[in-house]
This record gives C-alpha cells, sequence and structure tokens, in this order.
C-alpha cells in the first residue's frame, strides 16, 4: 500500500525527549516500511525515517523558541498532505481533529487515530458535525466520552521487541516516568517510596502550563532524602531507568487513554503498580505485569510483593500483546477496510 502517516509538528519523529504520540507514529511507520510498504511520513525537518520524509519546516515547535502560535504551522502542514493526497491509498492522521474540514471534502481514504483524552464537552459538537469520518482508539477505555462516534478499531500500542533490553535482576528502587501534571500524581509515587522505604528516581519533564504546580505542591516534597529528581531524559536513557527499576509507579488520577511509559517498563521485564484508571485494566494484567491498586496502601503493600513477580513472565507478556509488529498487522487491517471499502479492491497487509 501507499501510505501517509501525518504526525503533529510538536515533537520530531521519534521525539528527542518526551512525546508519546511522536514515537508511536515513529515505529509504526518503520514497521511498515520493513513491512514492504511504500510509506511517506509528514513530520519536522528534524524527524528521522526510513520512510519518505516530507517537512514543512526544519525543527519541532518545542524546539523552536520562536514558536507563539502552532496552528499556522500546522495549517502549512496540513495543506502539504493535501496537495499529494491523491498519490496515497490510505492518510492516516495522528494530529486530533485538525484536518477534519479538509478530510471531509478531499474524499480520499483516511483514517484517525485519536491519542488524547475525549472527556471534553466542547468535543461533543465537533464529533456530532463529523460523525462520518472514521476514528481508531488507543484503548476501548478512551471511546467511553464519545460512544456513538465512527469508530472502526481499537489499536493499543506497540513497541519493537528489541529496542529495551530485557533485565532479569531486580533493581533497588522505584522508578516515576513521564511528566509532571496534576492527573499524573507523582505526589503519590513520593508517598508510596516514603511509606515503603525504597529509593524514587523521578525523570520527568515540567511543562509550562503545569509549571506553578510543581512549584508550589510537588517541589516542596522533594527534598526528602528517598527521593531523587532527574528530570526529563532522553530514549538513550530509557532503558537503564526502566531496567534498573523494582517497579515502575504509575499512580494515575485520570482516565489515560494508554501510558505507553507501562509497556516500555513491562519491555524491560519491570513490573508495573498502577491505579485501575483509564487503559489500566487493559494493559495490566494483575500479579503477571504487576500489581492493579486502588490506594497508598495496597501500593505500599505492592511495593512488598513485586519481588515475588517473574520479570521473564512480564517481559513475556509484553512480547505477546505489545509488539509493533503487532500494531503494524492491526492497523493494517483498519487500512485495509478502509481502503477495500472506498476502491472495491483488497489491500495487502504485507507487500510483495
Amino acid at each position: 500500500m501507499k501510505i501517509a502517516q501525518i504526525a503533529p509538528l510538536y515533537e520530531s519523529v521519534p521525539p528527542r525527549f518526551y512525546g508519546g504520540t511522536e514515537r508511536v507514529v515513529s515505529h509504526l511507520t518503520e514497521e511498515l516500511v520493513a513491512l514492504g510498504h511504500e510509506v511517506t511520513l509528514f513530520a519536522s525537518g528534524d524527524s528521522v525515517t526510513t520512510a519518505r520524509l516530507c517537512a514543512t519546516r526544519e525543527r519541532s515547535l518545542r524546539l523552536d523558541g520562536a514558536c507563539v502560535d502552532t496552528f499556522p504551522h500546522h495549517f502549512v502542514h496540513l495543506e502539504n498532505v493535501f496537495r499529494q493526497a491523491e498519490q496515497f491509498d490510505i492518510l492516516h492522521f495522528h494530529v486530533d481533529y485538525l484536518h477534519y474540514p479538509w478530510s471531509r471534502r478531499a474524499g480520499r481514504p483516511h483514517v484517525t487515530t485519536l491519542h488524547g483524552r475525549l472527556d471534553i464537552p466542547d468535543l461533543i459538537p465537533l464529533y456530532r458535525e463529523y460523525a462520518e469520518l472514521p476514528l481508531v482508539s488507543i484503548s476501548h477505555d478512551q471511546r467511553r466520552p464519545l460512544p456513538s462516534a465512527n469508530w472502526v478499531g481499537t489499536v493499543h500500542h506497540g513497541l519493537p521487541t528489541d529496542i529495551y533490553p530485557f533485565h532479569p535482576e531486580p533493581g533497588s528502587y522505584l522508578a516515576f516516568l513521564g511528566r509532571i501534571s496534576p492527573e499524573k500524581r507523582v505526589d503519590r509515587a513520593i508517598e508510596i517510596a516514603i511509606g515503603a522505604g525504597l529509593p524514587l528516581k523521578i525523570a520527568a519533564k515540567v511543562d509550562r502550563a503545569d509549571r506553578d504546580y510543581f512549584a508550589t505542591t510537588i517541589q516542596p516534597l522533594l527534598d526528602h532524602p528517598l527521593v531523587e529528581f532527574i528530570g526529563e531524559i532522553g530514549e538513550a536513557q530509557k532503558a537503564e531507568f526502566l531496567g534498573q527499576a523494582l517497579a515502575l509507579l504509575f499512580p494515575i488520577d485520570w482516565q489515560e487513554p494508554f501510558g505507553l511509559v507501562m509497556i516500555e517498563a513491562m519491555a524491560c521485564g519491570t513490573p508495573v503498580i498502577a491505579w485501575p484508571l483509564g487503559s489500566v485494566p487493559e494493559v495490566m494484567t494483575d500479579g503477571i505485569s504487576g500489581f492493579v491498586v486502588s490506594n497508598i496502601e495496597e501500593a505500599v503493600r505492592a511495593v512488598d510483593k513485586v519481588t515475588r513477580l517473574d520479570r521473564k513472565t512480564c517481559r513475556r507478556y509484553f512480547e505477546q500483546r505489545f509488539s509493533v509488529r503487532r500494531m503494524a498487522l492491526d492497523y493494517l487491517a483498519v487500512y485495509q477496510s478502509i481502503y477495500g471499502s472506498s476502491s472495491g479492491r483488497p489491500a495487502r497487509l504485507v507487500a510483495n
């Protein structure tokens, strides 16, 4: 198939640091190329890919200190996509709803993966208007706020099985990886670590919108001798950070659509201790990939039990359920259904 992958411009593909959506787009793009498909990646010019790269700007927006308004850049980005739209069998968008007016009028086979939260009342009239546009969710739970939208599939994220080396021995610290924000609840992670009497390493970025929260709520908690704040780390440091941990703490307080860090930890063989919100019950299996808990006391007890888990089993669980090959084939099945219904011709899942 001739496939267009359309990424947002906020981060490069793959991102240098934090950036779940762009990382997933990168893995999917590379696997589709490996399967023999002709893929064009629409992304910022600092992206790295084996696909054909089509860029309207040299740098990702987060690295451009002069960028004030991101929408003009995305509009030019999308204009470039639709200028070439007839070259592709399928257009796969990862830019939220920005392209909907173009897609409705272009008449080309397309699908949109929604990577973010949907429990926002402002979205209801949008999806009532664009009710015919085909959507993919990244978890079944993500669909709950918009059950009547045109969902054509759910595709859980996947990772290359060789990207994170397996660490057979449990480490001596607890890990928190991601972003500092009220819904991610790093304050809970600190409380769990102190309750368990174990060191906690926090590798997280602080967005501009969360700087006040960090300064007033989180920073005062970092003085504890068991707590080490590392800050934002890149992909090169992530494998060691997760692999050498005893467990990853995922104490979220919101309906997380997926939670890529959970499967990154599992790939290393590191169990996850998580709250049962959003996608967690779909991603986790209690007692296999870690423990699902409902409060601080349960989490502290889970830390005490985590060494009983088999890290090889945790790694095998990742390989069976969250490989990039499985993700790519799931998406190809979605493409096939959309392309086939539009053209009357079947699409090949693996190219010749």
